[in-house]
């Protein structure tokens, strides 16, 4: 086998150099906001599994949930057939959301979410009878999944996926509008593509795996008002960034936008297993309401509304609903700001932004990510730095102590310098 170091050598893992990379830490067990490790140590999660673990690990609540669900249905096949777990779900969601979004189509990961949402649109116009709709205005620095039409609308030219540009599909791509030329530049576009655009798209807030870039209500209220003006559905990708991650439990709600379609998936199991939703409006959903078979929406994933993540989910509202979570969460975000914001002064750091339970510092230049990595588990922390950012995102129920040591790591790691990356 040609896999360095590695203790299972059939596995092939995600975004790693298999050739180069270090073996990978053994998980035997989890709790609260901690990994315990095969050889004994423990972890500080900064993380949180990508965002997923909002209520810590293993939460009893959401684990007796699901172990009363396996003893029942573990799966059913969604098509034909209908199950109590999945339609509370959908009602509570559509309870949760603002105005109409109440058409919940369930998936399983994210990047099926956006997938979803992205043929909703396209086929939106074909279902009114216009053709040629088939491209999507995204912005620069954006991320929204690994599929191939999640790649699509991508950042083109700085994103992980740039290589496959001559395959994927060709897309619309603005800078966010946060100058009055910004704004110029999204109408013209708007405009000059106005007979081939099926859809806006856009992560509400916080860029996440794009490198954390954080922009103000304010941008997302003017992409809203000029996808309006041009006749445009709004999809919303809030798979990072709902469920209390920006310290309101979605993000539209901070510039009261709601969206024609809204993608959600990570934290919506409370980080238990795979599950993810795209959410349509009355009038998305009407333009699919038809006498003709061939008006329907042809998309069903083999484990849509797994019976065993709508029991997680619906635990994790639950949670929601009876614990302070968004409390927590604007605790996290101060406590953040506290503990970033003097890393600011450090040479070769370029910028530190918080916003909710999100921090990220962001260096000058890429460092060498095998350094950062090994310095932060010698400090205790899981963190998982890429590009040129480090950042926490935290469960939103960690302790005080736990969070105090991530910042103390982050802060003295930063402190003593770290080489830039090759």
């Amino acid at each position: 086998m040609r896999t360095r170091g590695s203790t299972a050598p059939h596995l092939w893992r995600p975004y790693t150099q298999m050739k180069t990379a270090m073996p990978p830490l053994e998980v035997v067990r989890t709790h609260g906001a901690r990994l315990v490790l095969a050889d004994g140590r423990e972890l500080v999660d900064g993380i949180a599994s990508w965002w997923t673990a909002v209520h810590g690990y293993n939460h009893p609540h959401i684990a007796r949930a699901v172990a009363a669900q396996v003893e029942t249905m573990p799966h059913v096949m969604f098509g034909g057939l209908t199950h109590a777990p999945a339609e509370r779900l959908a009602r509570r969601l559509a309870d949760l959301l603002p105005g109409d979004l109440d058409h919940v189509f369930f998936t399983d990961s994210g990047s099926v979410a956006v997938e979803v949402a992205l043929k909703m649109a396209a086929q939106l116009w074909l279902n009114r009878g216009e053709t040629g709709r088939s491209r999507v205005l995204a912005f620069r620095g954006g991320y929204h999944g690994d599929t191939m039409g999640a790649m699509s609308v991508c950042d083109p030219e700085d994103g992980m996926h740039r290589r496959f540009g001559g395959y994927l599909p060709s897309q619309v791509f603005c800078d966010l509008p946060r100058t009055r030329a910004d704004i110029a530049a999204l109408d013209a576009a708007l405009d000059r593509h106005r007979r081939e655009l099926a859809a806006v798209i856009v992560e509400p807030l916080v860029q996440g795996a794009g490198g954390m870039r954080m922009h103000p209500p304010e941008v997302l209220a003017t992409i809203a008002r000029l996808a309006r003006r041009h006749g445009l559905p709004l999809i919303l990708d809030e798979i990072f960034t709902g469920f209390g991650r920006t310290g309101t439990m979605f993000a539209c709600a901070q510039a009261d936008v709601v969206p024609d379609i809204l993608c959600l998936s990570k934290a919506l199991t409370g980080g238990t297993m795979a599950l993810a939703a795209t959410i349509a409006t009355a009038e998305v959903f009407d333009g699919f309401w038809s006498d003709d078979p061939g008006a329907a929406l042809m998309h069903g994933p083999t484990f849509m509304a797994n019976p065993l993540a709508c029991a997680a989910a619906n635990a994790s509202l639950d949670l929601f609903a009876g614990e302070p979570r968004l409390d927590q969460a604007r605790a996290i975000a101060a406590c953040l700001a506290d503990g970033l914001e003097p890393l600011r002064a450090l040479p070769g750091i370029a910028d530190v932004r918080t916003l909710g339970a999100i921090g990220a510092v962001q260096f000058e230049a890429p460092p060498d990510l095998t350094v950062l990595k090994a310095r932060f588990l010698e400090r205790g922390v899981w963190v998982r730095p890429f590009g040129d950012i480090v950042y926490l995102t935290p469960a939103l129920t960690i302790d005080r102590g736990d969070l105090d040591h991530l910042l103390d790591a982050v802060a003295s790691v930063l402190r003593e310098g770290v080489p830039p990356g090759a």
